[in-house]
């Protein structure tokens, strides 16, 4: 067959489609990304990570590229944008349930490549008020 066709209705983040060096996965809502829930922060080493919402309410957070999370800003996403978070910025996201996102990255993003810190009750109160006030 010339033409594969996937998609993806869960919870949560799954891959989709791998293709020699890159991937793209759909995210949909989980309930460990609502705001209150959110306790740490990523980034890639190896990798730009490309979010495009399809639908929803989806925000984007980032803390700069440091070895230790910067300040904290809030990006709400527009439908069909492309958003690049360049590889080794800090980010983490948050969506409501009827939300849905495409994700493209490198294949090979995975956690050896993506260091995880988790928030300061600081830094969780200050991703709470970014969202709030975006």
């Amino acid at each position: 067959m010339d033409i594969e066709v996937r998609e993806y209705t869960g919870e949560g983040y799954k891959p989709v489609i791998d293709y020699e060096t890159w991937r793209v996965a759909i995210l949909n809502y989980i309930d460990e990304l609502e705001v209150p829930n959110i306790e740490k922060m990523q980034k890639h080493l190896l990798s730009d990570e490309v979010f495009v919402l399809l639908k929803g309410n989806f925000t984007l957070f980032t803390a700069g590229n440091g070895d230790e999370i910067g300040k904290i800003q809030a990006t709400k996403l527009e439908p069909y944008k492309m958003y690049n978070v360049k590889a080794g910025v800090w980010h983490t996201h948050t969506l409501d349930e009827e939300t849905s996102v495409l994700i493209v990255e490198n294949q090979n993003t995975c956690d050896d490549n993506s260091p995880e810190l988790f928030l300061t009750q600081a830094q969780r109160a200050e991703l709470a008020e970014c969202f709030q006030n975006q």
